[in-house]
């Protein structure tokens, strides 16, 4: 069996093992023989919009090799749909790397979410191995360039949280984002209707409103609560700061672009004013970066998927 080309897989030919996995959505399930890939189950298939399903398929399909192994290092990401009765029941995605996983006194593997970032460690997560203050910082750039990356292919994040990002410092520091289902591209319905975590939710957006300007609000909250290791932290409060994690530049440009977050719908600051804000000063550049490879996912494939209801051969990346 292959996921990687992205074409549909029958829920019937999954040899699926137990569970793994267990949220409001749905369940996710290994897959018997491959250890890498994780199956998630919707509990209400009907709802699912199947080819806003394929179209975050495709955005993978259309990256670049070597863009799209590294969008496999850090995103749970969609690798194919999971059909029955040729409705779309799932997905495939790849399992989360070992070094995002720590084991309880029990000996459970558990998965390292931001959570244990933002409070203080407890005697039972011992196997967690904290960052060093300035790696809070490299943890936070991390994370923004990562969503900057997702925005600059034309995708809307949604639920950003402390439960659906991973992350670690070893070998070095590192960030993975799980309930990559949950985006969508921009202008297109999404999978399921976009959600919010308590107490991550923008407050000044309009009800039932997802888009760019939310992702940027949740990811100041992000940010400031890493540097914080405080999970309640908000733009317009204070920024009780770790010592250590940034320099007097940074520091300043930081608490700078926090309190902006606090401002009108619409007006947050970039993810390249967050990018330039934590970076080192050493590695800032003076010229304008080159932009991430977006995926050549035009409105032709999508108007494809929606008429098909499946990926276009013909756009497919040899």
């Amino acid at each position: 069996m292959t996921a990687e080309d992205g074409a549909d897989v029958p829920l019937s030919s999954l040899p699926l093992g137990g569970k793994v996995g267990d949220g409001g959505q749905g369940e996710v399930l290994a897959v018997a023989g491959r250890d890498d890939l994780l199956y998630k189950g919707y509990r209400a298939p009907a709802l699912v919009d199947g080819q806003a399903l394929a179209a975050l398929v495709a955005v993978r399909r259309a990256l670049p090799p070597g863009e799209r192994d590294r969008l496999d290092a850090q995103a749970a990401w969609p690798l194919c749909r999971v059909l029955d009765g040729g409705r779309a029941a799932g997905f495939l995605m790849r399992r989360a790397p070992a070094e995002m996983t720590w084991r309880t006194a029990g000996g459970d593997t558990k998965l390292t979410e931001l959570q244990f970032l933002l409070r203080e460690p407890r005697p039972a997560w011992r196997d967690i191995v904290q960052p060093e203050p300035g790696g809070r910082r490299e943890l936070a750039l991390a994370l923004v360039e990562l969503i900057d990356r997702l925005h600059g292919w034309g995708l809307v994040l949604g639920d950003v949280s402390q439960a659906n990002v991973l992350w670690t410092v070893r070998p070095g520091p590192a960030v993975y984002l799980l309930d990559c289902d949950g985006f969508r591209v921009t202008g297109e319905p999404p999978v399921l209707a976009q959600a919010d975590t308590p107490d991550w939710g923008d407050p000044l957006a309009p009800p039932g409103t997802v888009t760019v300007d939310s992702d940027r609000y949740k990811a100041a909250l992000a940010v400031g609560r890493i540097l914080a290791q405080d999970a309640y932290v908000t733009p317009g409060g204070p920024l009780p700061l770790v010592p250590g994690a940034l320099d007097e530049r940074q520091e300043t440009a930081v608490r700078a672009r926090f309190a902006e977050a606090a401002g009108p719908y619409g007006t947050r600051p970039t993810l390249a004013e967050w990018r330039t804000a934590l970076s080192d000063r050493g590695t800032i550049r003076l010229t304008a970066a080159t932009p991430a490879p977006r995926p050549a996912v035009d409105r032709a494939v999508l108007d494809g998927i929606r008429e098909r209801g499946s990926i276009p051969l013909r756009h497919r990346p040899d």
